[in-house]
């Protein structure tokens, strides 16, 4: 048997989230404390008073799910949870370089810092927009948007049934209107552009020039890529690495079946909703997930 702990990604957020693992356990406010430090805002106030749209802003959703997810982990920590091998969705890899011991705490905050300006400077100069179709097979999203006029594509891979497509809001929604006419189902996204698109190059040109004196260190545990859909086992230039995976889609479905196929048979997912918990369940089978985002559920962890 083999535990994985896995990273919300952005969209999940919402007020409040995680806040009464803090009022449970006051030491777990000290990642927020030090995340405020390197942000220059009070992360913790903005958390808990922010309204959704005011959260749902890259610079503030980034860092908060962030902080929110390795609270989670932490509390779990506390109780005895340990892991074999991390994974994220998109920023979720983030917490999990943080929980693999690649980044130092405050390293992992500095680069979200940086991520995250670039990637909310790029979103404003990029008329974008992201769309997950549920109910059609990835390769027919692939043909619909390779026929749609504009720039259309496929971002996340995340499950057999639900790939999200990314890029210009015109053409996403065109793409979008062809797909629900074969029955598909189109969930708009609560994110403000088309990430792991071209549109934001500008953002990962930006963030590399940020990051790269940052120092990153081999894993403890197995890291899963995004970019590679498999285990990664080459960390000589990771903020390259990380550049790339802002325009590059997320392969979280061919990472699932690797993780399978090494063994893993028990997913926890650290961070707020239960996103990657459900695409694991509708996609292996025979496997244990569940998730952590508050008290009660910290508690199922170990049921």
């Amino acid at each position: 048997m083999a535990t994985i702990a896995l990273f919300s990604g952005q969209g999940s957020q919402y007020e409040k989230m995680g806040l009464d693992l803090i009022q449970k356990d006051a030491s777990l406010e000290e990642i927020y404390e030090i995340a405020s430090e390197i942000l220059g805002f009070d992360l913790y106030a903005i958390i808990a008073d922010s309204d959704a749209q005011t959260l749902a802003h890259t610079i503030y959703a980034q860092p908060a799910i962030m902080a929110t997810s390795l609270v989670c982990l932490e509390a779990a920590k506390k109780r005895g949870f340990t892991y074999d091998a991390v994974a994220g969705h998109s920023l979720g890899e983030y917490a999990a370089m943080v929980a693999c011991g690649m980044l130092s705490l405050e390293d992992g905050f500095r680069v979200i810092k940086a991520r995250s300006i670039a990637m909310d400077e790029a979103a404003k100069n990029a008329n974008g927009a992201m769309t997950a179709i549920l109910k059609l097979a990835p390769a027919e999203v692939e043909r619909i948007c390779s026929e749609i006029d504009g720039y259309v594509i496929p971002a996340n891979y995340n499950s057999a049934v639900q790939t999200v497509i990314a890029g210009e809001k015109e053409a996403v929604e065109r793409a979008a209107a062809a797909c629900t006419a074969l029955k598909a189902r189109a969930v708009p996204l609560a994110v403000a552009s088309a990430f792991h698109t071209k549109l934001m190059q500008p953002a990962a040109d930006a963030f590399y020039k940020a990051i790269r004196n940052v120092t990153f260190q081999e894993p403890n545990v197995p890291f899963y890529s995004n970019i590679l859909g498999d285990i990664r086992t080459d960390f000589t230039d990771m903020p390259k690495v990380l550049a790339q995976h802002i325009v590059s889609p997320v392969r979280f479905t061919d990472e699932l079946a690797a993780m399978q196929a090494n063994g893993i048979d028990t997913f926890v997912e650290f961070g707020p909703k239960n996103v990657l918990t459900g695409l694991v369940k509708k996609t292996l089978k025979g496997v244990t997930a569940k998730n952590c985002e508050n008290c009660e559920t910290l508690e199922g962890v170990f049921a």
